[in-house]
């Protein structure tokens, strides 16, 4: 496996995450890379002058996080040779840099609402459109709302006469 043979995935804490995770580790293998989990902190600009910041409890924080959310999505069988980073800026940028060179980059949707139930979220969104690897987007069962997906081509045949 060479140095660039990763499989980044952006962790949150969130259950899309979670399974981002468990996604990577099932794909890693035959993509001939690691899992390397990435998690980003940035101190709210809307606090700045404020309050002094406490970038050490931010980082605290998303490492507990980073921590809990590898165990949720592993256990005690985390894949062998996954490896973590604590990144501070903002989860959009930093995850397409971390992604730079990776086999493929893997987030969560956590997108909500949304024209159609097709909005992806500001972080998979922007991953989509500037990483430089392959991006897979990974949704929950109870976010996915297929229904809505196919509403508008059924609408265009809907007979408003007929229920």
């Amino acid at each position: 496996m060479d140095a660039e043979g990763k499989v980044v995935v952006g962790v949150d804490g969130s259950e899309s995450s979670i399974e981002a995770l468990r996604f990577a580790a099932r794909v890693a293998p035959a993509l001939d890379a690691r899992v390397h989990a990435v998690a980003c902190w940035h101190f709210p600009e809307m606090y700045a002058g404020y309050v002094p910041p406490d970038f050490d409890a931010f980082e605290a924080s998303t490492a507990k996080i980073l921590a809990e959310t590898i165990d949720k999505a592993y256990g005690p069988d985390a894949p062998e040779g996954l490896t973590t980073e604590l990144v501070r800026g903002p989860a959009p940028e930093k995850l397409v840099e971390a992604g730079a060179g990776a086999r493929m980059l893997v987030v969560g949707r956590r997108g909500h609402g949304g024209f159609l139930g097709l909005h992806l979220g500001s972080v998979s969104s922007a991953c989509v459109s500037h990483a430089d690897c392959p991006v897979l987007v990974v949704h929950v069962k109870e976010s996915h709302r297929a229904h809505h997906l196919w509403w508008a081509s059924k609408a265009k045949n809907h007979d408003p006469a007929k229920p």
